[in-house]
Formats: C-alpha cells, sequence, structure tokens
C-alpha cells in the first residue's frame, strides 16, 4: 500500500510543529502533520510526467509517497508525482540517460542509415529515367529523380511502384516534372484554368518533349557506332 501525500491549497498548518503554511502534508487520524514530522522530510519531488524515471526512481527508493491534490470540479483526487529518496533519483535519472544516449545513437545510426538508401535510390532512380528517356540530360535526370524520391513526400517516387522502378511510375514522374518546369502549366493554375483543362491544353507539347527524349542524341549514337 503507497503513502500518500496531499497538496494543499489552503493555509493548513503541522498540528505538531506549527510549521506552515504546508505545501505538502500528511494526515494522520485525519490531522494534518508536515513532511518531517511524518518523517518524510528527507524525501524529494518527482513530479509525474516521465514514466520510465517515475518506475525507476520508485523501484530504488526503499520509501517513497505518493502526491495527490483533490481537483473541486471533478470531485476526486489526482496524482500529482511521488516523493522518493535523493539517491533513487539521482540513479534513476542516471539510468534514463544512458538509455537517452543510446536511443539517440540508434537514431543517428538509423539516420545514415536512410540516407545512404535514399542516395542509392535516387541514383538508380534517375538510371532508370535515362534508360527510359535516352535523351534527357543526365543532370534534368538527377533532379527529376531527387524530386520524385524525397522519403515522405508521397510522391510517385515514394510509392511501391516508384520504389520497384516500374516504368509506369518512373514515367509518371518525368512527365510531371517536364509538365511543371517546361511549359506554363503552373500559370495556367494560377490564373483559375482548370487543372485538367490545362492538362489537355500543354499535353501535345509534353508529349513532344517526352518523344524527343525517348531517342538517343546523336552525339551518344555516333560514339556507340564508334566503339
Amino acid at each position: 500500500m503507497s503513502l500518500v501525500v496531499f497538496e494543499s491549497v489552503k493555509q493548513i498548518h503541522c498540528a505538531e510543529c506549527r510549521s506552515g503554511p504546508l505545501r505538502h502534508l500528511v494526515r494522520e487520524a485525519g490531522v494534518p502533520r508536515c513532511l518531517d514530522c511524518a518523517d518524510l522530510g528527507h524525501l524529494v519531488y518527482l513530479p509525474r510526467g516521465d514514466t520510465a524515471l517515475t518506475r525507476r526512481a520508485r523501484e530504488a527508493s526503499s520509501l517513497s509517497a505518493v502526491v495527490v491534490r483533490f481537483h473541486r470540479r471533478r470531485r476526486r483526487y489526482e496524482r500529482l508525482g511521488l516523493l522518493v529518496e535523493d539517491a533513487a533519483l539521482a540513479g534513476a535519472e542516471r539510468a534514463c540517460l544512458a538509455d537517452s544516449e543510446a536511443r539517440a545513437r540508434r537514431r543517428e545510426r538509423d539516420r545514415l542509415r536512410r540516407a545512404a538508401e535514399d542516395v542509392r535510390f535516387t541514383a538508380a532512380f534517375a538510371a532508370e529515367i535515362v534508360r527510359l528517356f535516352p535523351g534527357c540530360p543526365a543532370d534534368r535526370a538527377v533532379a527529376i529523380a531527387t524530386h520524385a524520391s524525397v522519403r515522405g513526400s508521397g510522391r510517385v517516387g515514394r510509392t511501391a511502384a516508384g520504389r520497384s522502378l516500374d516504368e509506369t511510375a518512373v514515367s509518371v514522374a518525368v512527365r510531371a516534372a517536364v509538365r511543371h518546369t517546361d511549359t506554363e502549366y503552373d500559370a495556367l493554375l494560377m490564373a483559375g484554368v482548370p487543372r485538367f483543362t490545362a492538362r489537355a491544353r500543354l499535353a501535345p507539347r509534353i508529349d513532344a518533349i517526352l518523344d524527343g527524349w525517348r531517342s538517343v542524341p546523336r552525339d551518344r549514337a555516333q560514339r556507340g557506332w564508334a566503339s
């Protein structure tokens, strides 16, 4: 059974030593006593909020007490925290800090791993763009792949099809890039033109650009013949 300490909102004094007004008090047979008179004065207050710290401090403390306060509107006592031994709290804080540092190191390792995966995936996506559209400039392919494959963006490169380098998904990413970069599509939207109307109006120009990119550039073809 847990010892209970009350947080007072009234001007209450200790019935034994007359100290007060008391913030924390113990009631023994209905009589208020301060923590020193109740032999709890050596304990330190730990507010609620950190579950791991609270659990460790309570387990390590040979003497502890639950601190509560009466909520008038809800008509019930609510838990505010614990009183625990200072050494127990210090040990719990060290243990939680070690856990926090371990989690930080793990997060950093995961971040580096994800960054390396993103670099490899973006390179593979760009290579697939060049394979499907050999006339696309290499720097443009990298820019399209980088934009389409941003982690957490929800763009086509992060879909299941995009991650598997599906030809349709890659083509959709390239077409979207051409639409926004090489045409006045964005300006049409800002002018109030409906999206599907703007797409239909610009489709022939986009198709012409993509058809040109599907052809191998003459200088690259000549190098291939020479080899």
